[in-house]
């Protein structure tokens, strides 16, 4: 969505929160585990790069779980309860709502459970030892889920050349900062190889593997000089569909 995604620069939306650390509960820590333990067994790995054996590791977990999985759940939120909910309490809904959704657990025992950890906190958490996927987890961690891909035709763009950003059509997950939409900057480096993400997001211009760039953006072209401090360059990571050449 546009509004969801990177929301640098949009006025009014109340105090910011300048908390630095990752963590700031220990459930927290949980949750970013459950999430990383879903994406080293996730379905796609078989066909990644590098190849993991996902169908040797004993798993019931059946589905494809990614960054995408994740972060479109999350922006496809209503938007009041998007700002209402801290970021990891976005991930617990998400995820519970996938597992509940593709009938590992149902509702009931959502709430179940829920309620018994509510009422005995130190209560020990269901325990099953997996050796397989615990190797799995520590490689996912090291060797990821992706690698570069040999890139078909050359560069679009070049080095120093100024570019547009695009401003496609909303789409359910995006990859685009909604603050660069509209605006112009410089091709600062051009990332050897070609990348692909995770899903295809149609109109939206993600889908085969193509060349990412960095672009600098004056920070003043994007929110204006009175409220940027002077001379500050925005750097952004951008796939080559969300770029256009000038006019």
């Amino acid at each position: 969505m546009k509004l969801q995604h990177y929301l640098g620069g949009l006025e009014n939306l109340g105090p910011v929160n300048l908390e630095k650390n990752v963590f700031v509960a220990e459930w927290e820590k949980r949750i970013f585990g459950i999430h990383t333990v879903m994406m080293a067994e996730s379905r796609h790995l078989s066909g990644a790069l590098p190849r993991y054996p996902v169908e040797q590791l004993g798993s019931s977990f059946q589905d494809t779980w990614t960054w995408a999985s994740l972060r479109t759940g999350a922006e496809g939120m209503q938007p009041f309860e998007y700002f209402k909910y801290r970021y990891y309490e976005k991930w617990l809904m998400g995820i519970t709502q996938f597992f509940i959704d593709a009938g590992y657990v149902s509702a009931d025992e959502v709430a179940q459970m829920t309620a018994t950890y509510r009422d005995a906190p130190q209560a020990p958490l269901p325990q099953q030892p997996n050796a397989a996927l615990k190797q799995q987890i520590e490689r996912y961690l090291n060797e990821g889920d992706s690698g570069l891909r040999e890139v078909g035709q050359p560069p679009l763009f070049s080095l120093g050349q100024t570019v547009h950003v695009a401003d496609p059509v909303a789409v359910d997950h995006t990859r685009l900062p909604g603050f660069l939409r509209n605006k112009k900057g410089v091709v600062t480096e051009i990332y050897p190889g070609a990348f692909e993400y995770f899903v295809s997001t149609g109109p939206d211009g993600i889908g085969p593997a193509q060349q990412v760039y960095c672009v600098q953006f004056d920070a003043a072209d994007i929110w204006g000089a009175d409220k940027s401090e002077p001379n500050t360059a925005i750097f952004a990571d951008l796939f080559q569909a969300y770029l256009r050449a000038p006019n």
